[in-house]
């Protein structure tokens, strides 16, 4: 696979027949996909945390405004892990960068440094990520389990999470509430 064939920042919108719980009405950035399997973050998936428990959770203490940010269910996989989606890049220890100005990152500094007031202007933070294995993914948009397209920072940072699923559809000019879950019988 070449990097113009990669869904790296591109939604994964669930069609409405999805049936896995993990991800019905889900919209899921894409950070990583190569041959080898993708991995993304769920972005509309608030849990009932918000940012000034978690940080307490690692001993950190909220200085700065935002505490009450939601925590988003990342995914089903390794869902005790931490995951911070940005704008802009910064310098943290462990950063995927997706585009020149969208990174993921997984260390305790960015964390730290958003509890001072001092991390990156806009940011989500999930708890586990969806991954996919070599060719899974692949399979299931051939079975239209998912809508893919380019993702719009604006729906992932600005958009409340109850309105992105229907926005990122929209992005590609399909109104998802006129969709139906059923499948269609000749």
């Amino acid at each position: 696979m070449d990097a113009s064939q990669s869904l790296a920042n591109h939604f994964l919108i669930a069609m409405p027949a999805l049936a896995d719980p993990n991800f019905v009405r889900t919209v899921t950035y894409i950070c990583e996909h190569s041959e080898d399997g993708a991995m993304g973050i769920v972005i509309n998936r608030p849990m009932e945390l918000d940012l000034a428990t978690v940080l307490d959770q690692l001993d950190m203490t909220m200085e700065a405004p935002g505490g009450e940010t939601p925590v988003f269910q990342g995914g089903p996989v390794q869902t005790e892990r931490g995951f911070v989606l940005h704008r802009p890049l910064g310098d943290w220890e462990a950063t995927l960068e997706v585009t020149d100005d969208i990174g993921l990152t997984a260390s305790r500094d960015i964390l730290a440094a958003i509890a001072r007031g001092e991390g990156p202007e806009r940011f989500l933070v999930a708890l586990g990520y969806a991954g996919w294995g070599a060719g899974q993914l692949e399979s299931e948009l051939a079975q239209n389990a998912w809508l893919s397209g380019p993702a719009d920072p604006t729906i992932l940072f600005d958009t409340p999470p109850t309105e992105r699923w229907a926005r990122a559809a929209a992005l590609l000019g399909v109104d998802i509430g006129l969709l139906s879950g059923d499948a269609g019988h000749a």
